[in-house]
């Protein structure tokens, strides 16, 4: 059958398809999947409820976007040190303990909601604390992949996590929206501390997980050895380099309602449309993730899905109608996902177990601040000039930011991945 041109075909289609061996291949990634996918979903959930609860009780956008900061400070402020940690002690232990902590906070946020709401400041103490236990259980997180799946499967891995991801972006704030408004914010909180319990209970299964053969310092010696390692391993600097760039330069969030009001009338379904089309392409990128999982120079793939993301904001800046700008929109989300999943291929292959907490520190440091500035550059830009200058010259600055790290880098041009095992490449099984 294989041999046949249909069975070719079909062999063909299947390596392009989302890579789901990770799934059947090892029981405790499905379970930790399975939970994580859930819990990510109620976050989603939690984060209209906390927006709602706190627009109710201020009518205040400045209240509104502290919500953003409440979440994002602990991350920034000791998300290094967590990596530290993370790189010392037990990583499941970590996991486990951080897991409990966020549904705990959010048990406290169902409970304050149910029986005596909260000022806002007292929510967002909550949302901050529970960022906390983000800052050291996200790292913790990421150095699971390489502990349960062989290297070869490492890329397949990696980019069921991003749908995982993109799917509690897609689903979560319109279920959080829907619970809110029919049965209201205590139960959508409620449902966020049951999906923890499903995270927590997913990751039981998990071996213990030891940092490596060298624990890290204490402290911030501890800190400055992962600096140390960041600063002189360049397919890893170019790696975090590049994502910095490209959503420093090019963040187009902030700009959407702007672009819709310039260039589409300020159509409201139309705004809804631009944040849905980013995520589409990126759900359909992964669903056809083997294209580029399989790839042997991940390095490379990066590159290009971030150059591609520049091209794309670019041309969806001089689109001349709603339509072309939106399947822009959706090529840029491609994109991203492509590169995400490219670059935390290339971090985590060329990062020693030991350290793979600190440098993964790192990556979620920059996830979370790379796309704030990138936003408030967008909106200054576009309030010197237009919404439409920022979109273009953001796309054209992530291009020549990508160009000048591809010519500087070589090693991460170079960077290889492990290529596929032979079972990975056959048909899947009954």
């Amino acid at each position: 059958m294989r041999g046949t041109p249909s069975g070719r075909i079909l062999v063909r289609l299947r390596n392009a398809l989302l890579d789901v061996t990770p799934l059947r291949s090892s029981r405790p990634f499905r379970l930790l999947w399975t939970g994580r996918s859930l819990s990510g979903l109620g976050s989603q959930m939690t984060l209209v409820a906390v927006m709602y609860q706190i627009w109710e009780s201020t009518h205040s956008t400045m209240w509104t976007g502290a919500v953003g900061l409440a979440q994002a400070v602990p991350v920034l402020v000791l998300g290094l040190f967590a990596g530290a940690l993370v790189d010392r002690v037990d990583r499941r232990k970590i996991y486990l303990l951080t897991t409990a902590g966020q549904a705990v906070c959010a048990l406290l946020l169902t409970l304050q909601a149910l029986l005596a709401p909260l000022p806002p400041a007292g929510v967002l103490a909550l949302v901050a604390a529970q960022s906390c236990c983000v800052a050291a259980g996200g790292p913790a997180a990421r150095t699971f992949v390489p502990h349960l799946l062989p290297r070869e499967q490492l890329a397949a891995g990696l980019a069921l996590n991003r749908i995982s991801f993109q799917g509690a972006m897609l689903a979560g704030p319109a279920l959080g929206g829907l619970v809110t408004g029919g049965l209201g914010v205590g139960v959508c909180y409620l449902t966020d501390a049951v999906t923890f319990l499903a995270a927590f209970l997913g990751a039981l299964g998990l071996p213990r997980m030891a940092p490596g053969a060298e624990s890290a310092r204490p402290g911030v010696r501890g800190v400055l050895d992962g600096l140390a390692f960041l600063a002189r391993t360049p397919a890893i600097r170019g790696a975090l380099l590049t994502d910095l760039a490209t959503t420093v330069l090019s963040m187009p969030i902030s700009l959407f309602p702007l672009i819709n009001a310039e260039r589409f009338d300020g159509d409201p379904r139309t705004l809804g449309l631009f944040l849905t089309a980013v995520a589409v392409g990126g759900v359909v990128a992964s669903l056809f993730s083997g294209t580029f999982t399989r790839l042997p120079r991940p390095g490379l793939v990066m590159l290009a899905g971030s150059g591609t993301w520049g091209v794309a904001l670019a041309l969806c800046g001089a689109a001349p109608g709603a339509w072309t700008a939106l399947g822009c929109l959706a090529l840029a989300g491609a994109a991203d996902t492509v590169s995400v999943v490219a670059r935390s291929t290339v971090i985590q292959t060329h990062t020693p177990l030991e350290l793979l907490g600190r440098v993964s520190a790192a990556e979620q440091i920059v996830g979370q601040a790379g796309p704030d500035v990138g936003n408030m550059r967008a909106g200054v830009v576009a309030d010197v000039t237009s919404g439409t200058t920022a979109l273009v010259s953001g796309g054209l600055l992530c291009i020549g930011a990508v160009a000048l790290v591809s010519v500087t880098t070589a090693d991460l041009r170079s960077a290889s991945a492990p290529s596929p095992s032979p079972s990975s490449e056959a048909p899947a099984g009954p």
